[in-house]
């Protein structure tokens, strides 16, 4: 049997999960979303990863979502708790100490979209459609998308694409900010690694803290956000990072990092 979920080493500090379930579009499965929390975890784990990258296998979908095929055969009860599981495995991903970059090899509909508003960037096939569908099915999104998707899109437009449940395509996602980028489908791993590997090159302890400093700041008021800002920068001040770049700009050389 094949995974449901890789993890591999790419670059000496730029890993790469794949969804691995092609025939049902990757979508999330109970034992997917247990693998995909098993990496996240040994991603955790290991500190000589600086950046990561999220994608789907295959040419047709980063993630349709939820496996409704498995859902047909829950209780009411059961839904809720599947829905729930979503949302914390979603979570978990956004929680990553690191960058991560979700590459949209294909459509991204419901969960799958959900799943791809934690990363923290996010670039897309220019063939492929994003959208929250599930109003069409008499639900709304349940794992974060009524959440994340203002905070990414503003207000109005997230009404809208909830409440049409329409998909939109690459340019459209461009153009309201919902992806950052777009690549044809052979270009999209290459410049989304391109990327990875230069943030890879920055140092790992800043980079966690401006994540945590971006995440936690954009919920609060301005001055809650810089006394946020203040304490991530702190933290910096007495690693060996922050003195290895400062000897490596004044030897005009690259700075080696070590996450220390």
């Amino acid at each position: 049997m094949s995974e449901l979920v890789t993890l591999k080493k790419v670059e000496e500090h730029v890993a790469v999960i794949t969804l691995n379930r092609p025939t049902v579009r990757n979508a999330m499965s109970t034992a997917l979303l247990d693998e995909l929390n098993s990496v996240v975890s040994s991603i955790n784990r290991d500190p000589s990863i600086y950046c990561v990258i999220l994608t789907g296998s295959g040419e047709k979908a980063f993630c349709a979502g939820a496996d409704l095929k498995e859902r047909r055969k829950m209780t009411d009860v059961q839904v809720i708790s599947a829905v729930r599981y979503i949302g914390e495995t979603i979570m978990r991903v956004e929680n990553l100490r690191i960058p991560v970059i979700a590459a949209l090899n294909g459509v991204a509909y419901g969960g799958g979209l959900e799943l791809a508003l934690a990363c923290d960037i996010r670039i897309l096939a220019d063939t492929a459609k994003l959208g929250l569908t599930e109003t069409s099915l008499a639900i709304i999104p349940g794992a974060g998308g009524t959440q994340r998707l203002p905070r990414l899109i503003g207000l109005g437009q997230a009404k809208r694409l909830i409440y049409t449940a329409k998909p939109v395509d690459a340019a459209e996602a461009l153009a309201i900010g919902l992806v950052e980028q777009v690549a044809r489908p052979e270009e999209l791993m290459d410049r989304t690694l391109e990327l990875a590997s230069i943030i890879a090159t920055n140092g790992p302890i800043a980079l966690g803290q401006a994540k945590m400093a971006i995440n936690k700041g954009i919920e609060t008021d301005l001055g809650t956000g810089l006394a946020i800002e203040h304490m991530a920068y702190q933290a910096t001040i007495p690693t060996s990072d922050r003195r290895e770049g400062l000897i490596a700009f004044s030897e005009k050389r690259k700075p080696v990092y070590n996450g220390k």
